[in-house]
Order: C-alpha cells, then sequence, then structure tokens
C-alpha cells in the first residue's frame, strides 16, 4: 500500500473512554473501563473542543491521568485522547526473517562474556549442519583437565621391610572439584637393590587401598610394579627405571592422597630408591629423581 509523506510506524493505538468534562485539570484515562498508561505526553493525540492539542505546553501525563495546563469547565468537550503506545516498537518478527546483518556483530563479546567456567546447567548454541542447536555445558569439555599436582622425590631412599611400607617422599594430594572426577596417577620411579637375585616390590597405594596391582595367585606378591636385580657384572651399579599409570575414580570432593608403598625379599636385601645399590662415591653411580603426578579429569 502506498503512503503519502512517510510511512506510518506500528503502534498500538487505542482510543480512550468518553470523558466528562468538570471545573478541574486531571482526568483519568481508561480503555475499556480500565486505567491505561501512556509512556509520555509525546505518545498521546489530545482534541480539545475541536482543537488538537500541543504536548507538554498544553498537557501532560502522570500515570494514568491527563493534566491539562488550566482547568476545564462543564462547557468544554473532549472530542478524542489516542493512544499511540510505542512508535518504536517493531513487534514480533516473522519467521526466518532475522538475518546476520541485523545482529550486532559484538552481541556476544563484552557484557554477555563467561567470567567463570559454565555450570552443567548452562547452554549453548551450535550449528548442526546449518541447524541452530542448544547443548548443555555437562556434555561440552568432557575429559578436561581440571588441575595438576606434582611431587618430586630427588633424594635418595633405602628399606628393608620385608612387608609394604611408604617410600617416604613419594606421595601426592589432590582435592577433586567433583564426585564425577577422575584422576590419572603416573608414577615414575627409579630403584636398585645392594643384593643379586633379590626382588622389590612397589605398590601405588589411595589411603589405604593398593591400585594397579595383580590378581591373587597362591603364596606370590601383589604389586604394580616389580625389580629382580641379576647376577651379572656391573648389577650392583643398576638402577631399573619402572612406571605405573593408573586412572582411579575416587568418588569424592575430599582430598585424597596417592603414594608409592615398597618391600624387598627377605635375606638381607636393602632396596634402594634413586640410586644404585652400590653407595661408592664414584662418577659411575649415579643418583636420579622419581616423582608422582596426580592429574584431574573432569567429567
Amino acid at each position: 500500500m502506498a503512503y503519502i509523506g512517510v510511512q506510518p510506524r506500528l503502534g498500538n493505538f487505542q482510543a480512550c473512554d468518553a470523558i466528562s468534562t468538570s471545573a478541574t485539570d486531571t482526568f483519568n484515562l481508561l480503555v475499556g473501563g480500565t486505567a491505561i498508561f501512556p509512556q509520555s505526553a509525546q505518545h498521546c493525540l489530545v482534541s480539545l473542543n475541536g482543537v488538537l492539542q500541543a504536548p507538554i505546553s498544553s498537557y501532560t501525563i502522570s500515570g494514568s491521568t491527563i493534566v491539562f495546563a488550566s482547568a476545564l469547565t462543564s462547557a468544554d468537550s473532549i472530542d478524542f485522547i489516542t493512544i499511540l503506545g510505542d512508535t518504536l516498537d517493531l513487534g514480533v518478527p516473522s519467521d526466518d526473517t532475522v538475518g546476520a546483518a541485523q545482529i550486532k556483530a559484538d552481541l556476544i563479546s563484552g557484557t554477555t562474556a563467561l567470567t567463570s567456567a559454565p555450570a552443567a546447567t548452562d547452554e549453548f548454541l551450535v550449528s548442526d549442519a546449518g541447524v541452530l542447536k542448544r547443548i548443555d555445558a555437562s556434555l561440552v569439555g568432557r575429559g578436561k583437565i581440571g588441575q595438576v599436582v606434582q611431587t618430586v622425590k630427588s633424594d635418595t631412599f633405602t628399606s628393608t621391610s620385608t612387608t609394604f611400607a611408604d617410600v617416604t617422599g613419594m606421595s601426592v594430594a589432590i582435592t577433586p572439584s567433583a564426585t564425577s572426577s577422575k584422576v590419572l596417577v603416573m608414577a615414575t620411579l627409579n630403584v636398585g637393590n645392594n643384593t643379586d637375585d633379590r626382588w622389590s616390590a612397589y605398590r601405588l597405594v589411595r589411603g589405604s587401598t593398593a591400585l594397579s596391582i595383580g590378581d591373587t595367585d597362591g603364596s606370590r606378591t601383589t604389586a604394580s610394579a616389580g625389580s629382580v636385580r641379576q647376577t651379572a657384572t656391573g648389577a650392583q651399579n643398576l638402577v631399573s627405571n619402572m612406571s605405573v599409570i593408573y586412572l582411579d575414580s575416587p568418588s569424592t570432593t575430599s582430598a585424597t592422597t596417592y603414594k608409592l608403598s615398597c618391600k624387598v625379599q627377605s635375606g638381607g636385601a636393602v632396596l634402594t630408591f634413586n640410586r644404585p645399590g652400590n653407595a661408592s662415591n664414584a662418577d659411575y653411580v649415579v643418583h636420579t629423581a622419581s616423582s608422582i603426578t596426580a592429574i584431574e579429569v573432569l567429567a
């Protein structure tokens, strides 16, 4: 449809109920008997005695009332009051009519930026083959690393215990952020033995629970790792490197300690940690470092 002049903007045009004048300057504004609250005097068309009135100078709006600049009389006639509504309101766009050009480039950045890690109840919008879909944050970033803690043991340690005992300095504490988190534990150890044909065994332990050990089978020792010093020239100078890697499910948010324990075969053997069985002060006696690392893997 063609228009002469500017095309009218969308508005919510409402005609107020008829008003009987009296000796006052203030009158209630009703539509269908219900009070109406115009946004401002400029949102109203007011005709008094056949003359359109100028907003502000001739009348103002206060809540759901119109206030004229001077009191009227019963002889005056309010011809009509039309409420224009919000003339800038475009209404609800039709389906599939809003494109990229109508969206501000910085809509997502700035005021809408996340200031902390998303909660599981948060949602993200993704494009699935051109179709916009929403997904829960709990489905995003599975396997993300939450934290990493590590203990490095660089000093030496010896033990003659024939039952499993803690290796001093080979423990690490971690506090999972959720009960659904897993903890990846990685231990690297360098060990020796002072006696030929003697073995030593090592366990990864959470609290008092041994982890990553073999099945029980008769009198055989169950362990996470083991080493034997064989009879050979130079065996007294040997340092064996071993590792234990285990993905644990502690199901807790309390501080959790992972550690190594060890035992040695009976018969006078001495287990040595971070050095060979030979304790001589010579350059061929190698001193090493061992470590234990705990990594929280978020669900």
